[in-house]
């Protein structure tokens, strides 16, 4: 191992690796580690903490376990929810025993209120209310957009528009809090940690979600899909990215190059949204990743900056 960080400290504040989904983010986390040497991994992600279901939810390989301990990854059944909130809770136990023991907790994942929960502490913003949300889920996505347009004009104009799930949330805090989404995003607690962001030209990350979709494929994902008939999936386990195309593809509505296609497309336009999203945190420190560059040598820069 390289001495040139040796007095990183760890043990600390821990470190936050995030970007897009594709953007090899879990193999910086993995290699910035290891360069450490004083490091374990904490996932942020909402679905790689799903059994049965490594390939589809793009999870650490074992190879990259066997480098690194992996904390929440693999432990919860696929007919069991998984929650921000919770998540949240899990994660701050795990890094606090981390950094006790003298070990730096290094935060990866791509799923954004699991991020902030993480980062900045569980939102104070009013709980969800069951009837309401049901109510909201029954509306339109140009309904939900109006309604919140009306009751929020400024919050609107900080939300993806296009994500009903973020559009019905926002509303249902205004509505519930009687507060704009601008008090609430105020009330958050300061970073836990430092952050890092891996940004990746376009079309460099298009073209590695089209090749991680057919690898995917050619892992055994359409397998590992068809073993899961039978099981009631929680609403958390059914959102999983690719999940629903596989499903048709099963059913003989896709055909495997249809399937290929289908996939990437969801996967890039939920890099999109993350990427959206990721532009707003501006606590976090972009890493411009050069073409051809390693996941060891990104990991070097960030470990620089963290020295």
């Amino acid at each position: 191992m390289s001495t040139a960080f040796t007095n990183v400290p760890c043990g600390t504040k821990p470190v936050f690796i995030l970007g897009p989904t594709g953007s090899g983010k879990s193999a910086v986390a993995v290699e910035l580690a290891e360069l450490l040497g004083c490091a374990e991994i904490i996932s942020t992600d909402a679905y790689q903490v799903y059994k049965r279901m490594p390939i589809i939810t793009a999870a650490p390989s074992a190879e990259e376990m066997s480098r690194v301990k992996h904390h929440l990854v693999g432990f919860m059944e696929p007919t069991e929810n998984n929650d921000a909130a919770e998540h949240a809770r899990r994660a701050g136990g795990i890094s606090t025993v981390l950094q006790k023991g003298g070990m730096l907790p290094i935060h990866t994942g791509g799923s954004g209120l699991y991020v902030k929960f993480i980062t900045h502490g569980i939102s104070p913003a009013p709980p969800s209310d069951a009837a309401l949300r049901e109510e909201l889920n029954a509306l339109s996505l140009e309904e939900v957009v109006r309604r919140l347009q009306e009751a929020d004009p400024e919050g609107a104009a900080n939300t993806d528009l296009c994500n009903q799930r973020y559009v019905v949330r926002n509303l249902e805090i205004v509505l519930l809090g009687g507060k704009p989404l601008s008090y609430w995003r105020n009330n958050w607690q300061e970073p836990a940690g430092p952050g890092f962001c891996i940004v990746r030209d376009i079309e460099e990350l298009d073209a590695r979600i089209a090749r991680r979709a057919e690898q995917m494929l050619r892992d055994g994902a359409i397998e590992e899909v068809a073993a899961l008939e039978g099981l009631i999936l929680s609403t958390t386990a059914s959102k999983t990215l690719g999940l629903s195309q596989v499903q048709d593809y099963l059913k003989g509505r896709l055909t495997r190059s249809e399937l290929v296609s289908a996939i990437s497309l969801a996967t890039r336009q939920y890099a999109k949204r993350q990427r959206t999203w990721l532009r707003r945190e501006k606590w976090l420190t972009p890493i411009e990743v050069r073409a051809g560059e390693s996941s060891k040598r990104i990991a070097e820069r960030i470990a620089a900056l963290l020295h």
